[in-house]
């Protein structure tokens, strides 16, 4: 049984990827009324994360950034389903890229690690630069627990042609052979084990970061790039995204001052455009150890 409402289910997904834009968008809009205003989903979560993000914001202001998020998360929902069905060249339109810097990285053939977080769509700007750019673009995620939904979406996440690695095959992964320079991409501002992660403030509060993506970028010793995405304030469904140097030399780099500088600029991203981050995750469920070990600790000099 659970298996045909899988196959049902998949198939209503792609017939949904078939819709135009302006019949997606509509469906998103009756989705966000359901399950946020209907079904109250995780609304304490988004308006407890807001608030302890941004305490000087006055109630107005937080509740006017978690409605924006409301649409802004359904829409990423359709926006992703469309993925199944959208051609190259209306995927492509979507999105302004600065590629200035990675132009200079492929031209020494240089592989390169991406640091990003959860802002706009993320599942849509891995596709668009398998698609757009010369690199072998592999990105590291998360398996789903339903083969067949696993099956499906990894289909979209490959259909130009980016290489998916699961997350407990990372460092493995990293490491292979390839036939030309790849980016390595990790979207690594998820909630980590706190004993294994690496402790900053962020947005104002104890956070634990996942330390992979440092010692992958250390274990390549390949220049490490913070990749940022705006949503278009006024075009539903286009992106402008852009890329920051935190290092061209990781393994001369502070015990986790990458990690550091990824966490400072996404913070700035977010302060920028409130709404685009994923406020409905549960990023700060754990807390803080009392006793730190060093290497959760940001270095406080160079090493020589």
């Amino acid at each position: 049984m659970k298996k045909l409402f899988t196959h049902i289910t998949i198939r209503l997904l792609t017939a949904i990827s078939r819709l135009s834009w302006k019949r997606l968008y509509t469906l998103s809009d009756i989705f966000k009324f359901i399950i946020f205003d209907i079904f109250q989903y995780r609304r304490k979560v988004i308006r407890t994360n807001l608030e302890h993000s941004f305490p000087d914001m006055d109630l107005i202001r937080l509740q006017s950034i978690a409605e924006k998020y409301y649409r802004n998360f359904t829409d990423i929902i359709f926006e992703t389903i469309k993925l199944r069905s959208i051609s190259q060249h209306d995927l492509l339109s979507r999105f302004d890229l600065e590629t200035t810097l990675l132009k200079h990285y492929y031209e020494q053939k240089k592989n390169l690690v991406v640091v990003a977080g959860h802002l706009g769509n993320w599942e849509m700007l891995n596709l668009f630069a398998s698609a757009k750019l010369p690199y072998q673009i592999v990105v590291v995620y998360h398996e789903m627990a339903n083969e067949l939904f696993d099956d499906w979406f990894k289909n979209i996440r490959t259909k130009f042609g980016a290489e998916m690695v699961p997350m407990r095959e990372a460092f493995i992964k990293a490491v292979a052979p390839r036939e030309k320079p790849f980016l390595f991409v990790l979207v690594n501002d998820q909630s980590p084990q706190p004993e294994r992660a690496y402790w900053t403030t962020f947005l104002n509060q104890d956070t634990g970061v996942f330390r992979g993506a440092e010692l992958i970028a250390r274990r390549l010793n390949a220049p490490v790039l913070y990749m940022g995405v705006l949503r278009d304030e006024i075009k539903r469904g286009f992106y402008k995204a852009y890329f920051k140097l935190i290092t061209e030399t990781p393994n001369e780099e502070r015990n986790n001052g990458i990690l550091q500088s990824q966490m400072t600029y996404l913070e700035q991203d977010i302060r920028t455009q409130p709404d685009n981050w994923l406020w409905s995750h549960k990023r700060w469920k754990h807390q803080k150890p009392e006793h730190l070990r060093q290497h959760q600790l940001l270095e406080t000099n160079k090493r020589e």
